[in-house]
Parts: C-alpha cells; structure tokens; sequence
C-alpha cells in the first residue's frame, strides 16, 4: 500500500511541473493533493510543511500576477491586451502544444494592440512583454514548486 500511495504523491508532484507547460492542469492544486495524501493516507505532516505550503502558495499566485502586470504595464499594454495573453495561454495549449502557450498569446496582443493603436512596432513591443511575462512567472513558479517539494521530502525523511 505504502509503494502505490508514494506512486500517487510521486504522480502528483510531476503533475505540478506538467501544469508549468499545460496551463489547465493546476500545478499548485497538484503539490496540495500530494501533501494531503501523504497527510491523511500515510503519515502526518508538520507545521512547518503546512505553514510552508501555506505561503508559498501565495507566492506561487503573487508571481504569475506580478510578472504578467510588471511585463505587460511596462510595456505598455492595455486591459484588453492582458485579456488577451490569458485567453492565448489558454487557448495556446490545445494549438502546436506546447508552443501555442507563447505563439498563440503573443499573436494575440500583437493583433489587439495593433488594432487598438495602429502602431506595429509598439504592438511587437507588449505581445514580447507578454512572451517574458509568461516565462518569468513559469521559472518562478517552478523554483517556488521545488522549494515546497523538498520542504515535503525534508519533513518526510528528517522529522
């Protein structure tokens, strides 16, 4: 029972690295299964582990919001072009996975911005703010991810 339960934990915490790349599997609700299995099913968990998961959760939503504002407002993108980089990283996912979640936001700020302003080389300039947005906010959630994993492993192995 112990060996398919870590095969769970194990499935749900590469799950959280596949949400990284496929933006509709949750990456974060990923980790949570993972602890709350090992919790409820195997062994208990600390506080520390709890605290830790706790705020680094909210680290995990301050990053992606963040970058995404910082990039794009700095850029100087519009309400609807930040409407359209989310409804191109979701839409990015089902077209040329996994490229489609840069290609497919990107070309859409281009185009609203375009359309908005009529002016092409600020409109290159948001859709590639867009393109770091994404980036940064998915290499920050990945470092954050990392440190929750092996906060888990560290309570597991050495509590």
């Amino acid at each position: 029972m112990d060996i398919l339960m870590w095969i769970v934990i194990a499935a749900f915490f590469i799950l959280s690295f596949v949400g990284l790349i496929y933006p509709v599997i949750p990456g974060i609700l990923m980790i949570w299964l993972g602890f709350l299995t090992y919790h409820f099913i195997m062994d208990g968990l600390g506080t520390w582990s709890w605290l830790s998961l706790i705020v680094l959760t909210v680290f995990i939503f301050v990053a992606d919001f963040v970058a995404n504002y910082v990039f794009v407002t700095k850029s100087g993108g519009s309400k609807w072009g930040g409407r359209m980089a989310i409804i191109g990283i979701i839409a990015g996912v089902f077209v040329i996975p996994p490229f489609g979640i840069i290609v497919v936001p990107f070309v859409l700020v281009v185009l609203t911005e375009y359309l908005q302003t009529k002016n092409a080389r600020s409109a290159l300039k948001i859709g590639t703010g867009t393109v770091f947005a994404f980036l940064s906010s998915t290499a920050a959630k990945f470092i954050i991810q990392v440190i929750i994993i092996l906060i888990f492993f560290w309570d597991v192995w050495f509590r």
